[in-house]
Protein backbone atom coordinates (compact mmCIF):
# COMPACT_ATOMS: atom_id res chain seq x y z
CA UNK A 1 0.00 0.00 0.00
CA UNK A 2 1.45 3.33 -1.03
CA UNK A 3 0.54 6.27 1.18
CA UNK A 4 1.22 9.69 -0.27
CA UNK A 5 -0.11 12.00 2.45
CA UNK A 6 -3.87 11.61 1.92
CA UNK A 7 -5.08 9.90 5.08
CA UNK A 8 -8.72 9.93 3.97
CA UNK A 9 -8.10 6.88 1.78
CA UNK A 10 -6.58 4.66 4.47
CA UNK A 11 -8.66 1.65 5.56
CA UNK A 12 -10.23 1.77 9.01
CA UNK A 13 -11.90 -0.51 11.55
CA UNK A 14 -14.00 -0.10 14.70
CA UNK A 15 -12.42 -1.19 17.99
CA UNK A 16 -14.72 -3.73 19.72
CA UNK A 17 -13.75 -2.42 23.19
CA UNK A 18 -14.04 1.37 22.90
CA UNK A 19 -16.20 1.48 19.73
CA UNK A 20 -13.95 4.14 18.17
CA UNK A 21 -12.68 4.02 14.61
CA UNK A 22 -8.98 3.53 14.02
CA UNK A 23 -7.05 3.67 10.76
CA UNK A 24 -4.35 1.58 9.13
CA UNK A 25 -0.78 2.13 10.31
CA UNK A 26 2.39 1.24 8.46
CA UNK A 27 3.50 -1.10 11.28
CA UNK A 28 0.28 -3.08 10.67
CA UNK A 29 0.96 -3.49 6.93
CA UNK A 30 1.77 -7.19 7.19
CA UNK A 31 -0.96 -8.09 9.69
CA UNK A 32 -3.87 -5.67 9.10
CA UNK A 33 -6.37 -8.54 8.78
CA UNK A 34 -5.47 -9.76 12.28
CA UNK A 35 -5.57 -6.33 13.98
CA UNK A 36 -8.69 -6.05 16.16
CA UNK A 37 -7.94 -3.41 18.80
CA UNK A 38 -6.91 0.23 18.45
CA UNK A 39 -4.40 0.19 21.30
CA UNK A 40 -2.64 -1.95 23.88
CA UNK A 41 -5.01 -0.55 26.49
CA UNK A 42 -8.07 -1.87 24.64
CA UNK A 43 -6.35 -5.18 24.00
CA UNK A 44 -5.67 -5.56 27.76
CA UNK A 45 -9.21 -4.54 28.73
CA UNK A 46 -10.72 -7.32 26.65
CA UNK A 47 -8.92 -9.86 28.86
CA UNK A 48 -10.24 -8.51 32.17
CA UNK A 49 -13.60 -9.76 33.44
CA UNK A 50 -16.19 -7.17 34.46
CA UNK A 51 -15.98 -6.14 38.10
CA UNK A 52 -19.20 -6.09 40.21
Amino acid sequence: MAHRGNKAHLPSKICPVCQRPFTWRKKWASCWDEVKYCSDRCRRQRLQPDSP
